[in-house]
């Protein structure tokens, strides 16, 4: 089958790999509908992360049921599935507390089954798999795919900077997290967004998705303008969904004393000194989003189109051109590209 594979930074190839087989007893095998190219995916591409051998890439995935082991109780073939970035087994005590990203039996998906081909094997099927209602028309495949990641994610930003009715919520990054953590914000009920983007078309999107205040300013100019529009305290929630130095600590200093930061963006380089929050009283909460708890509210939301997290898909490529998709997203021609294998 193809499949994309990062050789060192910068150099993206669609080339034959194996098909993915099932190993364990408890594995699925899917044909994707749909994967795509996630943010996380340009920390390798840019040489932040090293690639030290041949990488197959993608951990974002939607798609056909085809075949299951021999211990997979709950997931069937021809069912339409979505799953989360971390295989998890959704029993254990770690699970059940709603950190299935923790779960004491994870594995990563892209080390044991990548998401960027034709097929892929997803570990812990059971737990890690949820079905949709019935096989989705189409249009609604993007949605679905976004919820594997970048929803879940954003939504885990939201719900970890506790936004709800009453709140202030100010949203730190423009990409597909952060403008689907505007979403979620919106979705839970948030009184006010305000949205960090320096880009028409992400402020645009932005605003579509909830956000009622845009902010271009960046770091203590940024957090300086957040404290203006909020009389002077700043705001009640804030998602980080960048993962710098520079973002975290607007995020942190953006955020009333008492308030909530919510961050979900990959982590590089960042420090976090007694002295940046003793004084601020600002709650931290994050981490790799726990996806697996909130698809089954998710799917629901999409299937009755409630939502339309699709939209940040903003381009669409055959998986053959993944190499042109990186270097769209990673020059910020696109959002996030969606590829179909």
């Amino acid at each position: 089958m193809r499949g994309v594979v990062m050789h060192a930074p910068g150099d993206v190839r669609v080339e034959d790999v194996a098909e993915p087989k099932i190993i364990k007893p408890t594995d699925a095998i899917i044909r994707l509908s749909a994967t795509c190219i996630c943010g996380s995916d340009l920390w390798p591409y840019r040489g932040a992360d090293e690639v030290s051998e041949p990488l197959q890439m993608g951990h974002e995935y939607a798609g056909i049921v085809e075949e299951v082991g021999d211990d997979v109780q709950l997931i069937k073939p021809g069912q339409f599935v979505i799953g989360s970035f971390f295989a998890s087994d959704n029993t254990c005590e770690i699970c059940r507390a709603g950190y299935q990203t923790s779960c004491v039996h994870r594995e990563v998906l892209g080390t044991s089954g990548a998401a960027q081909a034709q097929r892929m094997r997803v570990p812990l099927a059971d737990g890690t798999l949820v079905a949709t209602p019935g096989v989705p028309d189409d249009d609604l495949v993007p949605s679905f795919l976004a919820a594997s990641d970048v929803l879940g994610t954003g939504w885990f930003g939201a719900v970890a900077a506790e936004a709800g009715p009453g709140k202030i919520v100010a949203v730190v990054g423009d990409g597909a997290v952060g403008l689907l953590a505007v979403l979620a914000a919106k979705e839970l009920g948030a009184e006010r967004i305000i949205a960090m983007s320096r880009h028409a078309d992400r402020q645009a999107l932005a605003r579509e998705f909830g956000a009622t205040d845009i902010v271009e300013e960046r770091g203590e100019a940024g957090v300086a303008k957040i404290k203006e529009l909020t009389g002077g305290l700043g705001a009640h929630s804030v998602v980080e969904a960048v993962g710098t130095q520079e973002s975290m600590l607007q995020a942190i200093g953006a955020t009333r004393p008492g308030g909530h930061v919510g961050f979900v963006g990959v982590l590089h380089d960042v420090a976090i000194t007694g002295g940046d929050i003793f004084m601020t009283h600002v709650h931290l909460h994050g981490g790799p989003a726990p996806v697996r708890r909130f698809l089954p509210e998710l799917i629901d939301l999409i299937w009755n189109r409630k939502i339309d997290p699709g939209r940040v898909f903003d381009l669409e490529l055959p998986l053959d051109r993944a190499a042109d998709g990186y270097q769209a997203m990673d020059q910020r021609r696109a959002i996030k590209v969606l590829l179909r294998p």
